[in-house]
Protein backbone atom coordinates (compact mmCIF):
# COMPACT_ATOMS: atom_id res chain seq x y z
CA UNK A 1 0.00 0.00 0.00
CA UNK A 2 1.21 3.56 -0.93
CA UNK A 3 0.94 6.46 1.52
CA UNK A 4 0.73 9.51 -0.02
CA UNK A 5 0.50 12.80 2.02
CA UNK A 6 2.14 15.42 -0.37
CA UNK A 7 0.69 18.78 -0.05
CA UNK A 8 -0.96 17.83 3.71
CA UNK A 9 0.53 19.93 6.88
CA UNK A 10 0.54 17.50 10.25
CA UNK A 11 1.23 19.33 13.31
CA UNK A 12 2.19 16.93 16.46
CA UNK A 13 2.20 17.75 19.83
CA UNK A 14 4.62 16.01 21.57
CA UNK A 15 6.13 15.75 18.42
CA UNK A 16 10.45 16.74 20.01
CA UNK A 17 10.60 12.86 20.45
CA UNK A 18 9.60 9.45 21.34
CA UNK A 19 6.28 8.67 19.49
CA UNK A 20 5.51 12.15 18.30
CA UNK A 21 9.15 11.99 16.18
CA UNK A 22 8.87 8.70 14.69
CA UNK A 23 5.58 9.63 13.21
CA UNK A 24 6.98 13.03 12.13
CA UNK A 25 9.06 11.04 10.52
CA UNK A 26 7.06 8.77 9.13
CA UNK A 27 4.48 11.36 7.70
CA UNK A 28 7.48 13.39 6.48
CA UNK A 29 8.87 10.22 4.45
CA UNK A 30 4.80 10.15 3.03
CA UNK A 31 5.26 13.79 1.53
CA UNK A 32 3.87 15.60 4.21
CA UNK A 33 4.95 18.84 6.12
CA UNK A 34 5.90 18.54 9.83
CA UNK A 35 5.17 21.12 12.89
CA UNK A 36 6.44 19.36 15.60
CA UNK A 37 5.32 21.36 18.86
CA UNK A 38 6.70 20.67 22.41
CA UNK A 39 8.17 23.00 25.51
CA UNK A 40 11.89 22.15 24.45
CA UNK A 41 13.71 23.39 21.41
CA UNK A 42 16.93 21.11 21.70
CA UNK A 43 14.90 17.95 20.95
CA UNK A 44 12.70 20.07 18.48
CA UNK A 45 15.52 21.08 16.54
CA UNK A 46 17.28 17.52 16.51
CA UNK A 47 13.99 16.05 15.28
CA UNK A 48 13.87 18.89 12.37
CA UNK A 49 17.31 18.00 11.30
CA UNK A 50 16.29 14.39 11.05
CA UNK A 51 13.27 15.50 9.00
CA UNK A 52 14.99 17.86 6.75
CA UNK A 53 17.93 16.00 6.73
CA UNK A 54 15.66 12.90 4.98
CA UNK A 55 14.59 15.12 2.39
CA UNK A 56 11.68 16.05 4.40
CA UNK A 57 10.00 19.45 5.65
CA UNK A 58 9.23 20.59 8.73
CA UNK A 59 8.69 23.79 11.35
CA UNK A 60 9.45 23.72 14.82
CA UNK A 61 7.44 25.25 16.86
CA UNK A 62 7.77 25.85 21.38
CA UNK A 63 4.80 25.78 22.83
CA UNK A 64 3.71 24.64 26.88
CA UNK A 65 0.46 22.56 25.61
CA UNK A 66 -1.16 23.85 29.41
CA UNK A 67 -1.24 27.42 28.02
CA UNK A 68 -4.04 28.27 26.18
CA UNK A 69 -2.18 31.66 24.12
CA UNK A 70 0.75 29.53 23.75
CA UNK A 71 -1.17 26.91 21.83
CA UNK A 72 -3.38 29.92 20.08
CA UNK A 73 -0.23 31.17 18.85
CA UNK A 74 1.57 27.87 18.22
CA UNK A 75 -1.45 26.75 15.51
CA UNK A 76 -1.63 30.50 14.01
CA UNK A 77 2.17 29.83 13.29
CA UNK A 78 1.61 26.24 11.09
CA UNK A 79 -0.94 27.48 9.57
CA UNK A 80 1.12 30.70 8.55
CA UNK A 81 4.10 28.43 7.64
CA UNK A 82 2.27 26.28 5.53
CA UNK A 83 -1.11 27.85 4.90
CA UNK A 84 -3.19 25.25 6.83
CA UNK A 85 -3.41 22.53 9.36
CA UNK A 86 -4.35 19.10 7.77
CA UNK A 87 -3.57 16.29 10.30
CA UNK A 88 -3.59 16.99 14.05
CA UNK A 89 -1.82 14.32 16.27
CA UNK A 90 -2.30 15.13 19.64
CA UNK A 91 0.25 13.47 21.15
CA UNK A 92 1.64 15.70 24.35
CA UNK A 93 1.40 13.57 27.76
CA UNK A 94 2.93 12.01 30.47
CA UNK A 95 2.55 9.16 32.66
CA UNK A 96 1.37 10.02 36.28
CA UNK A 97 -0.22 7.37 38.27
CA UNK A 98 -0.17 6.45 41.71
CA UNK A 99 -2.27 5.33 44.80
CA UNK A 100 -5.98 7.07 44.37
CA UNK A 101 -5.43 8.67 48.07
CA UNK A 102 -2.04 9.76 46.98
CA UNK A 103 -3.05 11.87 44.12
CA UNK A 104 -3.75 15.61 44.87
CA UNK A 105 -6.07 18.20 43.37
CA UNK A 106 -3.13 19.42 41.94
CA UNK A 107 -2.07 16.41 40.19
CA UNK A 108 -5.26 15.67 38.64
CA UNK A 109 -5.76 19.46 37.36
CA UNK A 110 -2.39 19.43 36.17
CA UNK A 111 -3.02 16.28 34.16
CA UNK A 112 -6.26 17.22 33.03
CA UNK A 113 -4.79 20.17 31.76
CA UNK A 114 -2.03 18.46 29.79
CA UNK A 115 -3.48 15.82 28.24
CA UNK A 116 -7.48 16.59 28.04
CA UNK A 117 -7.58 20.43 27.56
CA UNK A 118 -4.40 20.31 25.44
CA UNK A 119 -6.58 18.17 23.13
CA UNK A 120 -9.58 20.33 23.21
CA UNK A 121 -8.29 23.91 22.50
CA UNK A 122 -5.82 22.44 19.69
CA UNK A 123 -9.21 20.20 18.15
CA UNK A 124 -11.10 23.19 18.57
CA UNK A 125 -8.73 25.55 16.61
CA UNK A 126 -7.93 22.80 13.54
CA UNK A 127 -11.64 21.40 13.55
CA UNK A 128 -12.84 24.64 12.22
CA UNK A 129 -10.26 25.04 9.63
CA UNK A 130 -10.93 21.83 8.27
CA UNK A 131 -14.68 21.81 8.21
CA UNK A 132 -14.13 24.67 5.77
CA UNK A 133 -11.85 22.84 3.85
CA UNK A 134 -13.97 19.87 4.32
CA UNK A 135 -11.11 17.53 4.68
CA UNK A 136 -9.11 16.44 8.12
CA UNK A 137 -7.68 14.32 10.22
CA UNK A 138 -7.56 14.28 13.78
CA UNK A 139 -5.83 11.41 15.77
CA UNK A 140 -5.62 11.30 19.54
CA UNK A 141 -2.55 9.20 21.05
CA UNK A 142 -4.42 8.05 24.50
CA UNK A 143 -3.34 4.45 25.74
CA UNK A 144 -5.39 1.10 26.84
CA UNK A 145 -5.81 2.33 30.80
CA UNK A 146 -8.56 4.58 28.70
CA UNK A 147 -10.25 1.20 28.09
CA UNK A 148 -8.81 -1.00 30.79
CA UNK A 149 -7.70 0.92 33.91
CA UNK A 150 -6.06 -1.05 36.36
CA UNK A 151 -5.61 0.23 40.34
CA UNK A 152 -3.54 2.85 40.64
CA UNK A 153 -3.99 4.20 37.37
CA UNK A 154 -5.07 7.42 38.12
CA UNK A 155 -5.15 9.97 37.04
CA UNK A 156 -4.24 9.08 33.82
CA UNK A 157 -6.65 6.56 32.86
CA UNK A 158 -9.26 9.13 34.07
CA UNK A 159 -7.93 11.74 31.49
CA UNK A 160 -6.95 9.13 28.69
CA UNK A 161 -10.90 7.95 28.91
CA UNK A 162 -12.08 11.32 28.67
CA UNK A 163 -10.00 11.91 25.49
CA UNK A 164 -11.55 8.36 24.40
CA UNK A 165 -14.60 9.86 24.89
CA UNK A 166 -13.77 13.29 23.09
CA UNK A 167 -12.23 11.45 20.16
CA UNK A 168 -16.00 9.52 19.59
CA UNK A 169 -17.81 12.89 20.12
CA UNK A 170 -15.49 14.51 17.34
CA UNK A 171 -15.86 11.68 15.26
CA UNK A 172 -19.70 11.89 14.80
CA UNK A 173 -19.52 15.85 14.52
CA UNK A 174 -16.58 15.76 11.89
CA UNK A 175 -18.31 12.70 9.80
CA UNK A 176 -20.61 15.37 7.68
CA UNK A 177 -17.33 17.05 6.70
CA UNK A 178 -15.01 14.69 6.32
CA UNK A 179 -13.16 15.29 9.03
CA UNK A 180 -12.28 12.13 10.36
CA UNK A 181 -11.29 11.36 13.80
CA UNK A 182 -9.81 8.54 15.46
CA UNK A 183 -7.41 7.51 18.62
CA UNK A 184 -4.73 5.21 19.01
CA UNK A 185 -4.22 3.16 22.26
CA UNK A 186 -0.14 2.74 23.37
CA UNK A 187 0.79 0.02 24.84
CA UNK A 188 4.78 -0.96 25.80
CA UNK A 189 6.21 0.99 23.12
CA UNK A 190 10.21 1.31 23.04
CA UNK A 191 10.92 4.99 23.82
CA UNK A 192 12.99 7.69 25.58
CA UNK A 193 11.25 6.76 28.93
CA UNK A 194 12.54 3.14 29.05
CA UNK A 195 15.92 4.06 28.08
CA UNK A 196 15.77 6.39 31.48
CA UNK A 197 14.40 3.52 33.40
CA UNK A 198 16.85 1.45 32.39
CA UNK A 199 19.63 3.80 32.89
CA UNK A 200 18.48 3.78 36.37
CA UNK A 201 18.43 -0.12 37.12
CA UNK A 202 21.57 -1.04 38.69
CA UNK A 203 21.38 -4.84 37.99
CA UNK A 204 23.83 -4.72 34.92
CA UNK A 205 21.53 -5.86 32.57
CA UNK A 206 21.69 -4.68 28.70
CA UNK A 207 19.00 -2.59 27.26
CA UNK A 208 17.59 -5.52 25.35
CA UNK A 209 17.87 -7.46 28.14
CA UNK A 210 15.92 -5.10 29.93
CA UNK A 211 12.99 -4.92 27.52
CA UNK A 212 12.77 -8.74 27.50
CA UNK A 213 12.26 -8.57 31.05
CA UNK A 214 9.46 -5.95 30.26
CA UNK A 215 7.41 -7.68 28.26
CA UNK A 216 6.99 -10.60 29.98
CA UNK A 217 6.29 -8.86 33.37
CA UNK A 218 3.74 -7.61 31.44
CA UNK A 219 2.50 -11.18 29.51
CA UNK A 220 2.36 -9.36 26.05
CA UNK A 221 1.31 -12.02 23.83
CA UNK A 222 3.73 -10.99 20.69
CA UNK A 223 6.53 -11.59 23.53
CA UNK A 224 7.96 -8.22 22.88
CA UNK A 225 7.56 -4.35 23.20
CA UNK A 226 6.91 -2.30 20.39
CA UNK A 227 8.62 0.10 18.26
CA UNK A 228 7.69 3.39 17.78
CA UNK A 229 8.10 3.29 13.99
CA UNK A 230 5.55 0.44 14.06
CA UNK A 231 3.29 3.06 16.09
CA UNK A 232 4.43 5.79 13.46
CA UNK A 233 2.80 3.08 10.74
CA UNK A 234 -0.71 3.10 12.40
CA UNK A 235 -0.63 6.83 12.44
CA UNK A 236 0.49 7.33 9.16
CA UNK A 237 -2.34 5.23 7.17
CA UNK A 238 -4.82 6.83 9.71
CA UNK A 239 -3.74 10.71 8.47
CA UNK A 240 -4.07 9.59 4.83
CA UNK A 241 -6.50 8.95 2.60
CA UNK A 242 -6.28 4.97 2.31
CA UNK A 243 -8.16 5.39 5.77
CA UNK A 244 -10.66 7.48 3.98
CA UNK A 245 -13.40 4.98 5.60
CA UNK A 246 -12.36 5.16 8.99
CA UNK A 247 -13.53 7.13 12.16
CA UNK A 248 -14.73 7.37 15.25
CA UNK A 249 -12.11 4.33 16.37
CA UNK A 250 -9.74 3.32 18.96
CA UNK A 251 -7.07 0.97 17.69
CA UNK A 252 -4.83 -1.23 20.15
CA UNK A 253 -1.25 -0.51 19.58
CA UNK A 254 -0.18 -3.41 22.09
CA UNK A 255 0.93 -6.57 21.07
CA UNK A 256 -2.26 -7.76 22.17
CA UNK A 257 -1.94 -6.98 25.91
CA UNK A 258 -5.28 -5.30 26.38
CA UNK A 259 -8.19 -7.12 27.83
CA UNK A 260 -10.24 -4.99 26.08
CA UNK A 261 -10.68 -4.80 21.90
Amino acid sequence: MQIDLTGRTALITGGSMGLGRAMGMKMAAAGANIVPVARRQEPLDETVKLITGAGGKAHAIGCDVTDPRAIEAAYAEAVKTYGAVDILVNNAGSSLRGPFLEMTDEDWKNDLELKLFAQIRFSRLAFADMKERNWGRIINILNTGAKAPAAEGAPTAVTRAAGLALSKILANEGAPHNILVNAMMTGLIDSDQHVRKHAADNRGLTYDEFKVEMAEKARIPLGRIGTSEEFANVACFLASDAAAYVTGVDINVDGGRSPVT
